[in-house]
């Protein structure tokens, strides 16, 4: 089959890799229809994450129809439309039965390899899914693609780090990062009360649909951010900032941004080996810290509904379509935000 591979620093190949096949009575063979790029994909791209093995197909956004299922599948069917979250969960363990589907005791990272061992990823023709009873949702028939591929990440992880943050009706809170991610918490800001949503990059397209989505948007290159944000909220700070960048930059301005007993929300993928704020600072604010890959398994069929309600919105996050093809092109225009990209899709 064909994949986009990784195959060493900004490297990826379209290439043939062997097809997956079953390999245990639970797994199910997809065949993708469409796939994406998610940020989270460039810490291997420009190996800030290392250990990915030469010739992983990449990629962990993706949808398709179920080709192959295992002798012990037995919720889904050949034919059937299904999302993928970006782990595979077994749906029984306690992280599962807790609603920490990322933390499963069996759970996996779709796109990540490495010594032989792991789950090659959806930026392919066709994907092999483990644990699929659990892990894989049939998508409602009216459902696009694009809307499949959103929940299954970062439309999940968006809302994650809006509710693991506590966000109350009539809150303030601020979201720095316009990416996809951010975009995607901005929405779930509004949908669990916020009144007024600060959103804060400095690249001024994603600025441009932040404030079309209803925030309020902040260049911190240009503007004093929280001398805004203080006259605002009567000098207090905002009560969420949820830092969706994955940088020590960000979660300092976040922290920086927060009322005593406040919320920072971390859901960007930081590498960082310290944190950017010292125990001092974090005591005198009160804060309240949460950091974590998110729970998407158990978030999407919590959102359906109000996602479908908005899809015109939402999938308007996909700025850049090509086929699987182009995909390493893609890779180059996304990881270097060309020709204003926000979020790319792939057919295959």
């Amino acid at each position: 089959m064909k994949a986009l591979t990784f195959h060493g620093k900004e490297q990826i190949l379209y290439e043939d890799i062997p097809s997956p096949l079953i390999e245990s009575a639970g797994d199910v063979i997809v065949e993708v229809k469409a796939c994406a790029i998610c940020g989270s994909d460039l810490h291997p791209y420009f190996e800030r994450e290392k250990g990915l093995d030469h010739g992983c197909a990449m990629g962990h956004e993706f949808v398709g129809t179920v080709v192959e299922l295992g002798a012990e599948v037995r919720t889904l069917k050949k034919g059937d439309r299904v999302m993928s979250p970006f782990t595979v969960s077994c749906g029984q363990c306690y992280y599962c039965q807790n609603g920490l589907t990322s933390r499963c005791e069996h759970s996996q990272l779709f796109g990540w390899r490495q010594k032989g061992k792991g789950l090659h990823g959806g930026q392919a023709q066709w994907v092999r899914v483990p644990l699929a009873d659990a892990s894989l949702m049939k998508m409602p028939e009216e459902m696009p693609d694009e809307m499949g591929i959103l929940l299954g990440d970062i439309l999940s992880t968006g809302y994650y780090g809006v509710a693991k943050g506590g966000l109350e009706p009539g809150q303030t809170p601020a979201v720095i990062g316009c990416g996809p991610v951010g975009m995607m918490a901005i929405w779930s800001a509004f949908q669990l009360g916020a009144k007024q949503v600060f959103a804060i990059d400095a690249i001024p397209e994603r600025l441009r649909m932040a404030e079309q989505w209803g925030a309020t948007a902040l260049n911190f290159k240009t503007t004093d951010v929280a001398a805004v944000i203080r006259e605002a909220t009567q000098g207090r700070g905002v009560d969420l900032a949820v830092e969706a960048v994955g940088s020590g930059a960000a979660t300092r301005s976040a922290f920086s941004l927060l009322r005593p007993g406040g919320h920072l929300s971390a859901v960007g993928v930081c590498t960082d080996q310290d944190l950017s704020f010292g125990p001092v600072g974090a005591y005198d604010k009160n804060l309240t810290y949460s950091i974590g890959r998110c729970p998407a398994r158990y978030y999407m069929p919590r959102l359906i509904e109000a996602a479908l309600a908005d899809a015109d919105r939402l999938t308007s996050i996909f700025t850049h379509r090509f086929p699987l093809a182009a995909g390493a092109r893609a890779y180059r225009i996304f990881a270097d935000k060309k020709d204003q990209c926000m979020k790319v899709l792939l057919r295959t």
